[in-house]
């Protein structure tokens, strides 16, 4: 009978030393991985004005701080799928729908500079770099409306992590920007033209300078920051004289070329996107994206329309 009460006694905190063993190792493998990328999404933040606080959220979320399958065979702690543009190696893993395709990196670096890319070049996560540099609350509910997961809780999730591990701290700390190379997007933060403003993203995009505007830039103060002639602005980036630069614009300061960069053959159109927006995005004149392509100058593409970045698309699908 004493026994009996011991058993029933003794199982129940046998299930909550468990429970807390595994608590705590989570927590300090989660520390563990805070401890080693923090400098890499600070470097991230100071490139692409992300929260540091949600880039590391993310990752941990992600890759399972680290453990996941993608994250320990593909370097990919962010769960990016192949999708249009991706020209780089991929990795073959069955996730919650029939496209399977991930990207693969050779390093993780890599991995944190790739997702930096992908919001910034998606339209649909355009709004969010108009929030406060301190707002993950936004930034975590934006990403999911933006689509980014289809977990419901994705949010909440990520909110979860900045205020559990304190990650909020990361988004006031400054690190030097590492350069990393990519087809699509390479920094050069050596090469900017005098007068630039140090605020001032800079890179280039199908072997063009380019400056991202920020809040408040518009034609004529980027005419003083970058030391350059509004019609020089206006027809690298073909801006009519009714219409300005948004914040989060990708602002030439060269003109555009007749194709994209080798690697970048086709792109598949996404909601929100326009031919401005793609020829932005890769680079191209705008009458010689219509050109490729066989479309009437002013006419917008339908979503998951093929569009011809290089070469030229076949009669035959006219």
């Amino acid at each position: 009978m004493i026994f009996r009460k011991f058993i029933r006694l003794f199982f129940p905190l046998i299930f909550v030393f468990q429970s807390v063993a595994v608590i705590a190792q989570t927590d300090t493998a989660y520390l563990s991985y805070i401890r080693k990328w923090s400098d890499a999404a600070v470097s991230e933040m100071n490139y692409s004005k992300i929260p540091a606080s949600i880039i590391m959220a993310q990752a941990l979320h992600e890759s399972r701080f680290g453990t996941s399958e993608l994250a320990v065979k593909a370097n990919n702690h962010f769960g990016i799928k192949c999708q249009t543009g991706w020209s780089g190696k991929t990795y073959k893993y069955q996730d919650d729908d029939a496209n399977n395709c991930f990207r693969l990196y050779d390093s993780v670096a890599q991995s944190y500079r790739d997702h930096s890319d992908f919001l910034l070049t998606r339209p649909r996560y355009a709004a969010l770099f108009q929030l406060d540099p301190n707002d993950y609350v936004g930034w975590a509910k934006g990403l999911k409306q933006a689509g980014y997961a289809t977990n419901p809780n994705y949010a909440s999730i990520l909110i979860k992590l900045v205020e559990d591990y304190k990650l909020y701290q990361l988004d006031n700390k400054r690190t030097v920007v590492e350069p990393m190379n990519s087809i699509s997007d390479v920094q050069i933060p050596n090469n900017i033209p005098n007068g630039t403003a140090p605020e001032l993203r800079a890179g280039h995009r199908n072997r063009i300078k380019y400056v991202v505007a920020q809040r408040g830039d518009n034609v004529e103060s980027l005419t003083k920051k970058l030391d350059l002639l509004g019609w020089q602005i206006r027809r690298y980036n073909e801006i009519p004289r009714n219409k300005d630069i948004k914040p989060g614009q990708v602002v030439f300061l060269q003109p555009k070329r007749r194709q994209a960069e080798p690697g970048y053959t086709l792109h598949t159109v996404e909601k929100g996107e326009t031919m401005y927006s793609i020829s932005q995005n890769y680079g191209i004149q705008m009458k010689w994206l219509y050109k490729r392509n066989g479309m009437k100058i002013g006419t917008q593409p339908k979503v998951g329309q093929q569009i011809w970045l290089r070469g030229m698309k076949p009669t035959s699908q006219h």
